[in-house]
């Protein structure tokens, strides 16, 4: 299911005047591929995220998934926004914000509980990504033991748990050296590809992204180059 931003501007009070931090950009993200979205910092990417996962409504502009009516407008309520995060949205953020009690598989038990799967499901589910990530044999370690790149691991399984239509991915090598971010980047395209979600990410580093489909490229809010082949 293709992810598609229609003409979509954001625009914040800034003391007596406005910021647009995002310009009517339009954007096509296809099921199944990965688009790098690149920009210097303050042109817009993690803006143009928000409006993308429904975390921040337009100003104007539409969010659709597929062909279906809009699913983020600028009246869409809250509340049907939480749902549809809930059920269609994948997040990865710069940090993995993983809670430090629970080990890599509460982990992702605990979002597909929130996302109302079945508990005899859940598990296998949960295996299967932990499997899929490379981390199998450390589904029961908790945070503290786990490295920085296996972190992020653990945060982009969790992303996909919930079988989401599309994946929202914000910086997610910021604080990984470069081999390692490569390694993510390439990750995380690949099981995009593998459970056709449309997955738009955000990355201030474009020597890691060889494995995406394409790439945008933002400045001042506004999109300067159409996404191409990577």
């Amino acid at each position: 299911m293709d992810l598609r931003l229609e003409n979509v501007t954001l625009v914040y009070p800034d003391g007596d005047a406005t910021l647009t931090a995002v310009d009517d950009v339009s954007l096509t993200v296809p099921s199944g591929t990965t688009t790098a979205l690149l920009g210097p910092s303050g042109s817009g990417k993690s803006s143009l995220l928000a409006v993308a996962g429904g975390l921040t409504p337009p100003t104007s502009g539409t969010v659709s998934f597929g062909e279906s009516p809009p699913v983020f407008t600028t009246t869409t309520p809250r509340d049907a926004a939480t749902t549809m995060r809930l059920e269609r949205i994948g997040f990865v953020f710069q940090q993995p914000q993983l809670i430090p009690s629970l080990t890599a598989l509460e982990q992702l038990e605990l979002l597909a509980h929130l996302r109302g799967r079945r508990s005899s499901s859940v598990r296998d589910r949960a295996l299967e990504m932990l499997d899929a990530v490379g981390l199998g044999p450390w589904a029961h370690k908790r945070p503290g033991t786990l490295s920085g790149g296996q972190r992020q691991r653990v945060a982009i399984a969790r992303a996909f748990v919930g079988e989401p239509h599309v994946l929202l991915v914000d910086e997610p090598t910021s604080a990984l050296d470069h081999e390692r971010g490569v390694e993510i980047i390439a990750l995380v395209t690949s099981l995009a590809r593998r459970f056709d979600a449309a997955t738009l990410l955000v990355s201030h580093d474009e020597s890691t992204l060889g494995a995406v489909d394409a790439t945008a490229h933002l400045l001042d809010g506004r999109l300067v180059a159409r996404p191409t082949a990577a």
